[in-house]
């Protein structure tokens, strides 16, 4: 679908002013990370959380009212590691990312966990993203934001479940998808693939019970890349004789 030329410098220019607006909100609070999709995004220290989506829910000019989604990002291992596709390996699949120099420095400590907030504005038609990194990696925790958007209880139960991160100040904290007696979380990066456990029925016992998982760990290999004559250039480039002549 294409972009008339003046709906695209309306975005650009809706964004400015609400760039504009939450700079004059929260001169100090907030630090833009991204301009991009139509939307932009904003970083926010953990202490000044609450503060910060207050003021963005109350200015007059920001307005915004609901919280649409509150996600977690676990960046363990996040731009540290390429496709290896011209010879098999034991490290098994990875990203596909841009080699530099410090792909194999380890993470910065308090920079692993985030939770990220989606929120929109219906009186005035306009989003943002906002982004707060948890301060410990071991407990992640950042407060929680039910006290201002109802509506974010049922998502921090659900990153609570999936992250491990904790949310202070949150009415009811429990698991929200897994199962009862789930062990871990299962979005972190370092959980297994195959899981702890697993369940099946004991027909003994007349009922389901947990056990160690019994599947045996493997590493993904990617696949090798090996050379294939139907694809050399010497051979598609070449002539084929008689082309475009039939017989009589």
């Amino acid at each position: 679908m294409s972009v008339d030329a003046s709906e695209a410098a309306v975005v650009p220019a809706r964004l400015e002013v609400l760039a504009s607006a939450v700079a004059h909100a929260m001169p100090d609070q907030l630090r833009l990370v991204r301009n991009s999709a139509r939307e932009l995004t904003y970083e926010v220290a953990p202490e000044h959380l609450l503060d910060a989506v207050v003021r963005l829910r109350d200015a007059a000019d920001l307005k915004f009212e609901m919280c649409m989604d509150v996600c977690g990002v676990d960046y363990l291992e996040h731009g540290r590691a390429e496709w290896k596709t011209q010879d098999a390996t034991s490290s098994g699949f990875s990203r596909g990312v841009a080699r530099s120099g410090a792909m194999d420095a380890p993470i910065a400590a308090g920079r692993r966990f985030a939770v990220v907030y989606h929120l929109l504005s219906i009186s005035l038609n306009q989003r943002v993203r906002l982004r707060v990194f948890c301060a410990d990696d071991a407990e992640p925790m950042v407060d929680s934001v039910t006290g201002v958007w109802a509506g974010a209880d049922w998502f921090e139960r659900e990153t609570f479940d999936m992250f491990g991160i904790m949310f202070k100040g949150h009415p009811d904290l429990r698991r929200l998808l897994t199962d009862y007696g789930f062990i871990g979380h299962p979005f972190r990066k370092d959980f297994p693939l195959s899981g702890n456990v697993e369940v099946r029925y004991d027909p003994e016992k007349g009922r389901v019970v947990y056990q160690p998982v019994t599947i045996d760990p493997r590493v993904l290999v990617p696949k090798v890349i090996r050379h294939d004559n139907r694809y050399d250039p010497a051979l598609t480039n070449a002539s084929v004789p008689n082309a475009g002549k039939t017989s009589a």
